[in-house]
């Protein structure tokens, strides 16, 4: 019996994000295009006979308690009735409150390998109505390839997205999520298009935007910093943010290579990350299992 296992929790980006109205309950429904990249966070799983879930505060300073990934395995266990529990231990790479989904992707992944690590059996519908309770991401990173994403990111329809490679920037700054959709100018009417209007076209029609992006550059101006540091770089290319921020993208043509990125990001203000990254056609923790 496996006792311990180690997952790659993938990021995603948003090639385009739009907020079609909000539901009386409040939650806001969206029109996106999620792609996964190969910017990782490692997940570990090791059983233990104890009843109990742990997990050490690491770098990331998150308390066990409030903990995403702690209460992933915690919701896990009360439905599955698992008598014992597990140690996680998550070593941390990709930025946080950047809107590449990092805790989500966590969340996930501890629920894919504790489905695998515990012997439960679940369907993957099982593990997105948990996912769903913990956060509108969750399910994408479940579903586990690129997607076309509807409702409060619940419905999710396979995208056969081409095999780009993107720039990705950090710009030092997180930016809470709630801040964003609770901002009174925000957008929340974009008129809905169906998954065959984006597959007639590409993501970089201007058409295709990001609705949460001008409140988000209002809450942090370094987003805005950051798409006009990347339009220096590459001036030909189309740049955004990604979710409710801070991180922008740009796709980066393939005959610029690895070395020319280097160079670029070597010009990164202080504190900044930078990272040339790949689209992703899976996502990775399901090889683990």
């Amino acid at each position: 019996m496996t006792k311990k296992i180690e997952l790659y929790a993938p990021a995603k980006i948003n090639l385009f994000l739009h907020i079609i109205g909000q539901r009386d309950d409040g939650y806001h429904q969206l029109q996106s295009a999620f792609q996964l990249i190969d910017w990782y966070d490692t997940v570990s799983l090791e059983l233990i006979e104890a009843d109990e879930i742990v997990r050490p505060v690491g770098a990331d300073g998150v308390n066990a308690e409030n903990d995403l990934v702690v209460r992933a395995a915690r919701i896990l266990k009360k439905y599955a009735s698992y008598p014992y529990g597990v140690k996680i231990h998550l070593e941390k790479n990709i930025p946080m409150g950047a809107g590449l989904g990092g805790g989500s992707s966590d969340a996930a992944s501890v629920l894919i390998g504790l489905n695998h690590l515990w012997g439960l059996g679940l369907r993957q519908s099982e593990l997105t109505h948990l996912g769903l309770q913990l956060g509108a991401d969750i399910p994408f990173f479940l579903f586990g390839q690129n997607a076309f994403v509807e409702g409060i990111g619940e419905q999710l329809n396979r995208l056969d997205l081409p095999e780009e490679q993107f720039l990705v920037i950090f710009p030092g700054q997180s930016v809470a999520t709630k801040d964003v959709f609770q901002d009174d100018t925000l957008t929340r009417n974009h008129a809905p298009i169906t998954i065959s209007d984006f597959l007639a076209s590409s993501w970089k029609d201007p058409k295709f935007g990001n609705d949460l992006q001008p409140v988000a550059s209002k809450i942090c101006p370094e987003v805005n910093r950051a798409l006009d540091w990347i339009a220096q770089q590459a001036p030909d290319s189309v740049k955004r943010m990604t979710g409710s921020g801070s991180c922008v993208f740009a796709a980066i043509p393939k005959t610029i290579s690895a070395p020319e990125v280097d160079r670029m990001l070597q010009k990164l203000p202080s504190g900044w990350v930078g990272r040339l990254v790949r689209g992703l056609k899976q996502n990775p923790a399901y090889n683990s299992v």
